[in-house]
């Protein structure tokens, strides 16, 4: 269930139709929405134009719970590009409501990480990592929010022409090897070491960072933090 204090915009719908293309089985039907986007959410004028200023957007997803003909329900997946300096855009995520799983995978397909996370969790997807939101649970609705930069486009590409991310999250649990990527690592998850960093680095809740610069920079300006993240995804 999804609780807000503000005003909630129309949302973005996903349907299987849009997802086809990186379905474990992509002829797969149904015709209930996977998942809604609202986007650019702020609780007031001062939040928004804040948000604005600084080129960063607040959103929250919510995926009802679903088993996509075997296959858990999820987002579909995308990469970002490069900011001027030539890092690449991170983004940070919550979960406020049920739980998640966040598989990352990195450009060169040398890394795949699965980390689960629940209700008050924050995870970060550092730079050059790919990422799909998986909602694991068979009864739970995920809602989760997110902060991202503003200046630069999603890139859905790659995750269509392979039809999907380097595995399969399956509703019994397991993960299946995606035939159409050539060569795939084994699935690791970061360790106590990295979940530690992942704390110190950025804590929740995600809405209480807004109008904090300091906390929010490396959104939008990671060249400055190239040294922090490796140390989030640490064995």
């Amino acid at each position: 269930m999804l609780k807000w204090d503000g005003t909630l915009p129309v949302p973005s719908v996903r349907t299987i139709e849009d997802m086809r293309s990186v379905l474990a089985d992509p002829s797969c039907e149904g015709s209930a929405p996977l998942y809604f986007m609202y986007r650019d959410l702020a609780k007031s004028d001062a939040d928004r134009q804040w948000l604005r200023s600084q080129k960063l957007r607040y959103d929250i997803t919510v995926i009802p719970p679903c088993s996509l003909c075997g296959e858990w329900v999820k987002t579909k997946g995308h990469y970002h590009p490069k900011n001027p300096a030539g890092a690449g855009y991170p983004e940070v995520y919550e979960v406020l409501d049920g739980e998640a799983e966040y598989l990352l995978q990195s450009r060169r397909l040398e890394d795949v990480v699965m980390i689960p996370a629940h209700a008050g969790d924050v995870v970060v997807i550092p730079p050059d990592y790919g990422h799909i939101s998986i909602n694991p649970s068979g009864d739970k609705t995920l809602v989760m929010a997110n902060i991202v930069s503003t200046a630069f486009e999603s890139e859905y590409g790659e995750y269509e022409t392979l039809h999907g991310a380097a595995y399969y999250a399956l509703s019994d649990g397991s993960l299946r090897k995606n035939p159409h990527y050539p060569k795939i690592p084994e699935v690791r998850s970061p360790g106590a070491q990295g979940k530690s960093a992942m704390h110190r680095f950025c804590s929740g809740p995600l809405y209480n960072l807004i109008g904090n610069e300091k906390k929010l920079q490396f959104l939008n300006f990671p060249e400055q933090f190239t040294g922090i993240f490796p140390e989030l995804l640490k064995d």
